[in-house]
This record gives structure tokens, C-alpha cells and sequence, in this order.
């Protein structure tokens, strides 16, 4: 994957973070005037969100968001294609960003689709039905750019220190890990790895394979072997980390299990992008609510009916992770993709 464009990053704080803003890459075209408008969209196997924003300072300013569940992966396990509910319930959020966009008089844009439309026999024509539906042109990106790109968004937030840090995106279908060096000012990738895991599709395919007097306990270190599983030729070649661990997560897994943490009563992304969390706290948080039955989790603030399936799917992920990458502390990001995407445009970056 090689270079990163980027700033050096910031030295990391403990407590809530500014308002939105990102950097942005240094040596690059000169920068946009600060009213154009900007936007990024990411659709992935669970989620639909947009971001618009504008150049500010060395940074930019969120003038708009949106962010839906869509759930377009559900199902896909099974089946190997986007059900027509799936569907349905997407493009009716796309719909919702497609004015968004209109009102915005976004200036320039980028959507791009993830894991579930990589994934779905049925991908090429569910992207040229929204196209025909919304206007919106979704661009399937592979893997490596899906790292690429949420290391690009987020990699500010790495803690300072030697050795390489690891960077991790849980998503709905597919869960990314990238290893990078980040001495120098543009930060490398050494290597990265994706795995067919996330809080989707790791719910649905071990969910086929329970026995009926399972427990709740058992099936969560079942599903913590098959990401084991995933993990070990990452795990092969890079090996322990040299020096103390750093570990940085970006996705809606990390954060909520951040804000049960916290004991929130609601999200705030204030108080959880950039924060620094013991490495035992989150497994602890992840243990009791594996713990839990489903009804149980969804009464737990900041997860709540809509998550209430799938989070444990994700704790068996983190958990995974932390076991591959010993680090005791770890670093929280409510931003990735959606980021990357915007940094890129602004900078002149296709």
C-alpha cells in the first residue's frame, strides 16, 4: 500500500475532542476555496453515511451528516446476494443523502460501497439500480483501499511511540487490519489484512453452526476462534509487536463499547473520538455482554434494539484482536473512511 500522504500525527489527548475537523495532507495542490463544499459517502454492510464538508484552515468544517443503519449485508451469508428488504431499506437512506447533496451544492464527491456489494452476486446490479433511483454512483472499492482509506482518516490519532502501531477497522462484513510505521511525517503501511469478519456477517455464520443448548459464553469463544482463525497469516507474518503496542480501532464497535465504558446515557463523539481506554476495560465490557441475552443488551444505553444483536459479534472481534496485538491501551476513533475520502478530495487526490 506504501505512503500515506498525511501530517504528522498529534500527540493524543485523554479527554473529548473538538469540534469536527480533520488535517489535512501536507505538499499537496494548493487548497480550495474554503466555500466549496465537499462530501464522502460510505455504504457499508451494516451502515450508510455521509459526511459534507468544507476546506477550513488546514483542516475542514462538517456542514452536514447523516448516518443510517441499513443492515444491506443482512442475510448475505446465507443467501450470497442483497435481499430485496436489504435493498430497499438502502436506497431509501440513499435517497436521503442524494438531496442532502443536492441542497448542499456539493461541488465535488465521492461514494463508495464496501464488503456486502464486494461480496453479493447480485452487487453490479444493485449499483446501477442506485444509480438509476438516486443519482448517486457507488464505486465498489477492494479491500486494501477500504484499509487505505481509514488508516488516511484516522491515523492522527496514533499514539506516539517506537514500533509500529496496528490499525484496525471492525465493519459489517469484513474487519481490516493495517500495520503502520508512523516515525516519519507521512506515515507507510508495512502490511494489512482482511478478514470476511464483521458484526454482520460474523453474527449470521455463526448463528448457522449454533447447537440449541448452547450458551450464550460458548458461542461467543466460538465465534472468537473463527476470527482467530481469520487473523493467523496476519499474525504469521508480523509477528508479536516490537517495543509497547500501539493500537488505535475506528468503527462503531469501538465506540459504542467506549461509551458503555463511559456509562453514557447517549452517544456523545465528543467525549469518545480520541479517547485512550484501558485494553482490560474493553475486554471486560465486551465479556458481560456476551454475557447477556439479547434483550438484556438492548436495554444497555448506547446500544439499544438496534444493535443489540450484532454487538457481541464485534466483542468477539475486538477480543480477537487484542489477543493477536497485546496493547494496554486502546485508542478510540469516530472517524475513518468518510475522513479519508474527504482529506483525498481536498487535496486534489482522485
Amino acid at each position: 500500500m506504501g505512503d500515506i500522504s498525511a501530517q504528522s500525527p498529534k500527540r493524543r489527548r485523554t479527554g473529548p475532542a473538538p469540534a469536527r475537523s480533520a488535517e489535512m495532507p501536507g505538499k499537496r495542490r494548493p487548497r480550495p476555496p474554503e466555500g466549496r463544499h465537499f462530501a464522502a459517502l460510505d455504504l457499508g454492510t451494516n451502515n450508510c453515511r455521509l459526511l459534507i464538508a468544507r476546506p477550513q484552515g488546514a483542516g475542514f468544517a462538517v456542514i452536514d451528516a447523516f448516518s443510517r443503519i441499513v443492515r444491506l449485508g443482512e442475510g448475505l451469508a446465507t443467501s450470497g446476494e442483497l435481499s430485496d428488504a436489504a435493498i430497499d431499506r438502502t436506497i431509501a437512506a440513499l435517497r436521503v443523502c442524494a438531496d442532502k447533496l443536492r441542497r448542499r451544492n456539493v461541488a465535488l464527491a465521492r461514494s463508495v460501497a464496501t464488503e456486502a456489494c464486494r461480496r453479493a452476486s447480485n452487487g453490479p446490479e444493485f449499483i446501477a439500480r442506485v444509480r438509476a433511483e438516486t443519482g448517486i454512483m457507488l464505486d465498489i472499492i477492494s479491500a486494501e483501499e477500504e484499509a487505505r482509506l481509514a488508516v488516511l482518516g484516522c491515523h492522527a490519532l496514533i499514539e506516539p511511540g517506537d514500533g509500529p502501531a496496528l490499525v484496525f477497522d471492525i465493519g459489517g462484513g469484513s474487519t481490516e487490519l493495517v500495520l503502520v510505521d508512523n516515525r516519519d511525517p507521512v506515515p507507510r503501511v508495512l502490511d494489512w489484512h482482511s478478514a470476511p469478519w464483521g458484526v454482520v456477517s460474523l453474527s449470521e455464520t455463526s448463528a448457522i453452526g449454533a447447537a440449541p443448548d448452547e450458551s450464550l459464553m460458548a458461542h461467543y469463544d466460538r465465534m472468537r476462534a473463527l476470527v482467530a482463525e481469520s487473523f493467523a497469516p496476519f499474525a504469521a507474518r508480523v509477528g508479536r509487536p516490537r517495543g509497547v503496542p500501539r493500537l488505535l480501532g475506528t468503527s462503531g464497535t469501538v465506540t459504542t463499547l467506549a461509551s458503555v465504558h463511559l456509562g453514557l446515557s447517549a452517544y456523545d463523539r465528543s467525549a469518545i473520538d480520541g479517547l485512550i481506554v484501558p485494553a482490560h476495560a474493553m475486554r471486560s465490557v465486551s465479556q458481560r455482554l456476551a454475557g447477556l441475552a439479547v434483550a438484556e443488551r438492548a436495554k444497555v444505553p448506547c446500544i439499544g434494539p438496534e444493535r443489540a444483536d450484532l454487538v457481541v459479534a464485534g466483542c468477539a472481534i475486538l477480543e480477537a484482536i487484542l489477543d493477536l496485538w497485546p496493547a494496554e491501551r486502546l485508542g478510540i476513533a469516530d472517524r475513518g473512511i468518510r475522513e479519508g475520502i474527504l482529506r483525498r478530495l481536498m487535496a486534489g487526490v482522485a
